[in-house]
């Protein structure tokens, strides 16, 4: 990202082995994400711009990320995107798993989401139009140069 060193954590492949061992219920997604949480300060603490791409639900376990994070560095993006828009988009197949009922819990199937007070970047639909992943991009961008996080 225009030369500042950059890393995506992301939730599906973080699953994969750091949190291999953890199912979709309530606590082990809040071990998930305490998880991630503390992987993202270490690279935070390194000085990498490190993005946690994953579903939150719980307000608690995003709070909580946040007071992992020193100097009001930790931002939340809430993607308010429909879920009929999620589910057409899901590349990896996991809302149709969770359809079927091979993955229990999944947020916004029998899981619920529990939606930020106040997130620092929001990004929703204009006119019932999702904004296109490039304009998503830019809007986080556009935040982390106005706010002096990319100086």
């Amino acid at each position: 990202m225009r030369g500042y060193l950059t890393y995506v954590l992301d939730g599906d492949n973080i699953r994969h082995g750091l949190n291999k061992d953890l199912s979709f219920k309530a606590e082990d997604r809040a071990e998930n994400i305490r998880r991630i949480g503390e992987v993202a300060k270490l690279f935070a603490d390194a000085g990498v711009i490190c993005i946690a791409s994953l579903i939150s639900p719980y307000r608690i376990d995003r709070d909580a990320c946040r007071a992992m994070i020193p100097d009001s560095a930790f931002i939340e993006v809430f993607m308010d995107i429909p879920l009929e828009i999620c589910e057409a988009r899901d590349a990896k197949g996991l809302y149709k798993l969770a359809r079927s009922g091979k993955i229990k819990g999944f947020t916004g199937v029998d899981d619920p989401y529990e939606a930020p007070f106040k997130s620092e970047i929001l990004i929703a639909p204009t006119n019932g139009i999702c904004p296109s992943p490039d304009s998503m991009v830019k809007q986080v961008i556009s935040y982390l140069d106005e706010n002096g996080f990319l100086e």
